[in-house]
């Protein structure tokens, strides 16, 4: 199943609902109160009674997910990207947070402060948690992943390197582009074996397998749960392959009418565009 959040255009109020992608052009709302998190703590999604069905181009997507208690991040998670970020190859996973008021979703404009000279972007697999997990052994962990998303780890280069914690440069509001929906689990053969890729402006920056992990999904889920308990709609980013603009010669920075689309197989394609304050 492809899980979207949206809202009517029509709708003044704009009024969040939960929705499933059937085909290329349809969605159909599920008659649920809340948000896609209370979606997910339903014991059997697939029984929530199907409401009114609407053009894709009647409704606008948000973040597939606008208010998850967690939202955990790794970081240099690929061999390669390590090696163009001048760092250590991690003996553990590199952890740091983003917040919610980093979520924005689908066709949303990413603005970059004025503060801000270096943005730049990193397509991540995300992993969205189903159910509560807490000290979970490496062989039991894909029974608490409940899908699968699109993430752009937009980040302030400037603000990023030259703090002693990262947090600042990457939980900048607007920074974590999310979307365009969640494709459930079952969908998804093996997670561990995906193209991932990212365009700016049309060209290929980013072109990976998500093979290519230091640490893989399962390891991360097991990692993190035995100190930290995952609740329902957690979303844990795997981190970005190379490619990146810091590390491109030279360097390139995102700038004011860049349009960037972060693709995962399997999952789809997450378009944003950037527009200076």
């Amino acid at each position: 199943m492809k899980l979207v959040q949206f809202y009517q255009r029509e709708d003044q109020e704009r009024k969040l609902q939960v929705g499933v992608v059937k085909g290329d052009k349809e969605v159909v709302a599920l008659n649920v109160a809340g948000t896609m998190r209370d979606v997910i703590q339903t014991a059997n999604i697939r029984s929530l009674e199907e409401g009114a069905a609407y053009r894709l181009d009647e409704v606008k997507l948000l973040s597939p997910l606008t208010d998850p208690e967690k939202i955990i991040c790794i970081g240099l998670n690929y061999h390669d990207h390590v090696i163009e970020s001048n760092m250590q190859v991690p003996k553990v996973p590199v952890l740091f947070p983003k917040y919610n008021n980093c979520l924005i979703g689908q066709d949303d404009e990413v603005v970059i402060p004025s503060e801000v000279t270096q943005c730049d972007y990193e397509v991540e697999l995300a992993v969205v948690i189903g159910k509560t997990a807490k000290k979970v052994p490496l062989e039991n962990a894909m029974d608490y992943v409940f899908g699968y998303t699109v993430l752009n780890d937009v980040s302030a280069r400037d603000i990023q390197l030259n703090e002693p914690q990262w947090t600042r440069g990457k939980a900048i509001d607007g920074f974590a582009p999310t979307g365009p929906w969640i494709v459930t689990a079952d969908e998804i053969d093996n997670p561990g074996n995906l193209g991932i890729s990212l365009t700016l402006n049309g060209e290929t920056m980013q072109n990976s397998n998500t093979k290519e992990l230091i640490f893989d999904i399962p390891y991360l889920v097991s990692f993190l749960s035995n100190t930290i308990t995952l609740r329902p709609g957690d979303i844990i980013s795997t981190g970005t392959p190379p490619g990146v603009g810091m590390g491109k010669k030279p360097q390139v920075w995102l700038k004011h009418g860049d349009v960037v689309e972060a693709t995962v197989e399997g999952i789809g394609t997450l378009r944003n565009t950037f527009a200076a304050e």
